[in-house]
């Protein structure tokens, strides 16, 4: 019998991160800093919320947009925050997660051969999402040395008349990278003069630490040419109730709306009402956890400096990226072993592409006090192996 199974599916292997993770469930006292979930339950205002619109009998399809009062809840949320306004009724979309809202973006405007650029190290979903969407993703790697920002020089000689955008994430996973606005400026000078769409990943915007969030599509110029993906799973501690938004010009987001129409109907009803308290009640409780989130970003980052696994500073999301070159090892080999050894589950750099090779992430999503057992392990096995 033939093989039944798409080449372009076929040919994207596995997520490296899972693995890990699989391995690290069949053994005990492990300590994982590999998830990016928050640890946090979520806030019991949104979770009564939730609770109450089941007890109310609200339990069918909402529009294909998501309840018109949480949009324009959102609408009011995005305007406060960055003072980018957008039509509740035309711009905006409540889907399944910031993971759908990739691949309606990618689905809604790529055609076969389309290019685009993804810098590197990012998210593990980005490079195979554009792949499934029948377009070519171009690789732009990133440096440590640039604070893992994208350089303008380094991004405009990969555009070629095929290029159609560039997908950009920041606050970055899993590099915990910031881009501060004046970078963000000179890509938006290129999306403009190259006229591309920039599909902008903001889901960590509420998790920065000492530095401000720049929303891409409040840049000038910027809001017609971008896909602004957004949510609740991190800030929020929302991630099992998958829900997130995209926003877009009108003429983007009826075709996004379109995919989403016939894949998915609607966003769970349940969440959606818990995502609306969220907006409503919610800030107290985000700014609690990005406080303690801080708090350990100094903790593991100093640990894994002292330790000897040189770290530059994370200014966002929950990641700590450390350096491993001082090991000899491979991501891969330095994560098996330190997984074995000391029970301390990382994920490798190279599970967020050829760029993250060399570097391991490390999550503080996790206990203090499991960080701080965690680095004294990790200390354990860097001084065993150089």
């Amino acid at each position: 019998m033939r093989s039944f199974v798409a080449r372009r599916v076929a040919a994207v292997p596995p997520s490296g991160i899972r693995r890990f993770f699989d391995i690290a469930a069949t053994m005990e006292d492990v300590i994982s800093l590999g998830i990016g979930e928050p640890d946090f339950v979520t806030p019991q205002r949104i979770i009564q919320a939730g609770i109450r619109s089941l007890e109310e009998g609200h339990t069918h399809y909402t529009s294909n947009s998501g309840i018109l009062e949480l949009r324009e809840a959102l609408a009011a949320h995005l305007e406060r925050l960055y003072g980018v306004r957008y039509d509740p009724e035309q711009e905006l979309l409540i889907i399944v997660g910031v993971s759908e809202a990739l691949y309606l973006a990618l689905t809604a405007i790529l055609d076969p051969g389309d290019e685009v650029i993804v810098p590197q190290p990012c998210f593990v979903a980005y490079e195979p999402e554009v792949l499934f969407a029948g377009g070519t993703p171009v690789i732009l790697p990133l440096r440590v040395e640039d604070a893992f920002q994208i350089r303008a020089e380094a991004l405009e000689p990969l555009i070629t008349p095929r290029t159609k955008a560039l997908l950009i994430g920041y606050p970055n996973n899993p590099t915990g990278a910031v881009m501060p606005r004046e970078g963000l400026l000179r890509v938006a000078e290129i999306a403009q003069k190259h006229d591309l769409l920039v599909i902008s990943d903001e889901i960590y915007d509420r998790l920065v630490y000492g530095v401000e969030h720049t929303c891409f599509a409040s840049l000038p110029g910027m809001r017609e040419r971008t896909i602004l993906l957004g949510g609740f799973s991190k800030s929020y501690a929302m991630t099992g109730w998958r829900i997130g938004y995209a926003a877009a010009p009108a003429e983007v987001m009826a075709a996004m709306r379109k995919v989403h129409q016939y894949t998915i109907m609607s966003a769970p009803t349940t969440a959606q009402i818990a995502a609306l308290e969220a907006l409503r009640h919610g800030e107290e409780e985000v700014e609690r956890m990005r406080q303690e989130y801080d708090r350990r970003r100094r903790l593991i980052v100093g640990g894994l400096n002292a330790i000897g696994l040189p770290c530059f500073e994370p200014r966002g999301a929950f990641y700590a990226f450390p350096s491993i070159a001082a090991s000899g090892m491979t991501s891969e080999e330095f994560s098996l072993r330190l997984l074995e050894e000391e029970k301390v589950a990382v994920v490798p750099g190279s599970a967020f592409g050829a760029g993250g090779e060399g570097f391991v992430r490390c999550s503080y999503a996790t206990a203090y006090e499991k960080i701080e057992e965690a680095l004294e392990r990790m200390a354990r096995f860097a001084q065993r192996h150089g």
